[in-house]
């Protein structure tokens, strides 16, 4: 079995690879192929992986490539977390946000429209390659912004099987179980509980948690108000998480705390992109080291907790067919009551060979589904503009964000927004 990951430069492939071996005796993989743009990074981070590999008996062969075709070609399975423009476009999008006086991050906002636009035409791309030489293959999507992404997977590849991936819910559910365990005195095992959450990626609300089929929501909820309450610099406003009755994922801060970040940005450098530029060189020159054959401890630094166990064990569960659930991102086909069923949503789905079945839920409160449709309608009009370089859809999207510019500013951002890029956006230009 070939898995194939596109954009197996990144310093975050190590853990992938360590996901895979902790799997071998479940997950049969012969081949994993490592697809990279930079030979240098491919150099360094392919070689340690080789390394890491071989220290564990040569379970997979590990190939490096930078010939995307090559890659894909009859895996069974592909992965792609690609940056278009790498680091240092990154950055640029923060800083576009920054110069507007609006929110600049990689996946909200004018930060987050710039980065889908460079990256839907390659990731459409590697899904055309698969359709050719790799039918039937499932496209796992880490890229960012993952849901948009996958959005975009969902109506313009459709018949090519493709689901998006986040480590934000996995690293919630382990953290509320730390707090379980701590309280009940003994250790849970995460396969037997389950996390209700629903919305967008990076727009989501967690709402319910069961350990063996036992709700334990009430119990959870109250922990975490109460933990707010106690805390002199709460992460939120109690308020604000009583009357939602829910824990908000980490990115709503930009649209419920938005001044607070933007306050936070009057204080870089280093923006996050600047600080992630700093840790790679430090992780790749360690990458680099010849004895090296187990991943630093930096790397978690790196914000990838989790990565390894989101990825390789969903590719365990699909391939062997274990029917457990997952949350990840797929058009939800009337899973939640009401909602347009084409929607690419965040939710819980039941994961088997046959496929990845979204679970009926109930749909969000209406406190929610205000700001949840408004950025539904920016991810459609992004995803459309990405494909077609339709400027009047780019206009709409960051027209109808509700980080967007005002108004009468929506055409002064969308200029320098396709001018910063020009060079990864052939579509606008051509």
């Amino acid at each position: 079995m070939k898995v194939a990951v596109i954009g197996g430069g990144s310093t975050y492939t190590p853990e992938l690879v360590n996901g895979f071996l902790a799997r071998v005796s479940s997950l049969p993989v012969s081949e994993l192929c490592l697809m990279d743009i930079s030979q240098e990074r491919l150099d360094v981070v392919g070689g340690f992986a080789q390394r890491m590999v071989l220290a564990k008996g040569s379970p997979f062969a590990v190939h490096l490539t930078t010939d995307p075709r090559e890659a894909v070609r009859g895996a069974r399975y592909v992965i792609t977390q690609l940056r278009v423009g790498g680091m240092q476009a990154r950055r640029e999008d923060e800083y576009l946000g920054k110069r507007h006086g609006l929110i600049g991050q990689e996946t909200t906002g004018v930060g987050g429209m710039a980065k889908a636009l460079r990256t839907i035409p390659v990731v459409l791309g590697i899904a055309a390659d698969m359709r050719e030489l790799a039918p039937g293959a499932l496209l796992v999507n880490f890229t960012n912004p993952s849901g948009l992404v996958t959005e975009a997977l969902s109506r313009y590849a459709p018949d090519v099987p493709s689901v998006g991936l986040c480590n934000v819910a996995v690293n919630v559910k382990m953290e509320i179980l730390k707090g379980l365990e701590a309280r009940w005195g003994r250790s849970i095992d995460p396969a037997r509980a389950y996390l209700d959450t629903l919305g967008l990626n990076h727009l989501s609300w967690h709402r319910g948690f069961a350990v063996d089929g036992e709700d334990v929501w009430p119990e959870v909820f109250e922990a975490y108000l109460a933990a707010l309450q106690n805390d002199n610099v709460p992460e939120w406003d109690p308020r604000l998480i009583e009357a939602l009755g829910m824990i908000p994922n980490y990115y709503l801060q930009y649209f419920y705390n938005t001044a607070h970040k933007l306050a936070d940005q009057d204080q870089w450098p280093p923006s996050r992109a600047e600080q992630v530029m700093a840790l790679e060189g430090s992780l790749l020159s360690e990458y680099a080291e010849p004895g090296r054959s187990e991943p630093p401890e930096d790397l978690m630094e790196r914000g990838g907790a989790y990565y390894s166990t989101v990825a390789t064990q969903l590719l365990n569960a699909h391939y062997s067919d274990l029917g457990e659930i997952h949350v990840v991102n797929v058009p939800h086909r009337g899973a939640v009551d009401g909602w347009p069923g084409d929607w690419v949503l965040e939710m819980p789905c039941r994961v088997g060979r046959g496929g990845i079945t979204p679970l009926p839920v109930a749909p969000l409160p209406q406190v929610c589904f205000g700001l949840l449709a408004a950025v539904k309608a920016y991810e459609i009009l992004a995803a459309k503009a990405a494909v077609s370089g339709d400027r009047r859809a780019a206009y709409q999207a960051l027209l109808v964000h509700p980080l967007g510019p005002a108004g009468d500013r929506v055409g002064a951002v969308l200029d320098d927004l396709l001018a910063t890029n020009a060079a990864y956006l052939p579509q606008f230009t051509g």
